[in-house]
């Protein structure tokens, strides 16, 4: 609460207020920082002013997207201001370390966020959003969905490239396609390149990332019954899971959108 407190002094948040903003800014501004409809029902939980629904946003949402946002915000309160006065530079500080506490809560999606939309894939955006909800809640269904974020992002890919894999592979028949139509294979890299045992090596292990996310998954994650006393692992475990996976997703989105009509 004291911390709260801190937050909203700084924010201007005492009349129902945010900084500066209008409806209006203040909706396109959560929008642009976090992908957030702040004037959705969702956060109507404590009324309808702009103080109220950023409460209801710190209730309701991840640490990560919380610290997110607040970073934005004190970003965005440096730049109206131009210049602190002393007491407000020093509460700018404490804020600002809240945010950061909040933002080693977990993973950035914003890369993968941006190749959903690049890509106009909205099942992989939604799974985006499972993943954010359910990093501190459920980390079991985050770590399932993790697996299943590189099983999509590799489908994608390989349709795109008209390279579909029938039936049903798995992750590492998955994993193995996609790395070679991306020619992200050690045997692509030409012996005279600078550092080849390096990237030979970092490219073999791209392919460890995904079968190893699949047997986590069957360990602990979604889609598998468990004994009736298993315990599961943590959130800072599922935040393992799920910052490797949007990593390896973000990288092959990447390379596949530099390398179209390459091959």
């Amino acid at each position: 609460m004291r911390e709260k407190r801190m937050l909203e002094d700084f924010l201007g948040m005492g009349s129902g207020y945010v900084l500066d903003f209008s409806d209006r800014t203040f909706g396109d501004f959560c929008a642009e920082a976090v992908d957030v409809d702040i004037h959705s029902g969702k956060y109507l939980a404590y009324g309808t002013s702009k103080a109220k629904k950023l409460r209801a946003f710190w209730e309701i949402e991840s640490d990560y997207l919380v610290g997110r946002l607040l970073n934005d915000l004190i970003d965005y309160a440096e730049d109206v201001a131009r210049e602190f006065a002393d007491d407000n530079l020093k509460l700018a500080e404490r804020c600002r370390e809240i945010a950061t506490r909040l933002l080693a809560g977990g993973p950035s999606l914003a890369d993968l966020k941006q190749q959903a939309r690049i890509l106009d894939a909205g099942h992989l955006a939604e799974q985006i959003r499972r993943l954010e909800d359910s990093l501190e809640k459920d980390p079991r269904l985050a770590i399932g969905t993790a697996k299943e974020l590189v099983e999509t992002c590799c489908k994608t890919i390989l349709a795109a490239r008209g390279k579909g894999i029938p039936g049903t592979p798995d992750i590492p028949t998955l994993t193995k396609a996609t790395l070679k139509e991306l020619k992200l294979v050690p045997e692509a890299v030409p012996n005279t390149a600078r550092g080849v045992d390096v990237i030979k090596r970092l490219l073999s292990n791209l392919s460890t990332v995904g079968h190893g996310l699949a047997e986590l998954r069957g360990l602990y994650g979604t889609g598998h019954g468990q004994h009736g006393s298993a315990s599961g692992l943590t959130a800072r475990h599922a935040r393992l899971a799920v910052g490797a996976a949007s990593t390896l997703a973000v990288f092959l989105f990447e390379t596949h959108e530099a390398t179209k009509g390459t091959t």
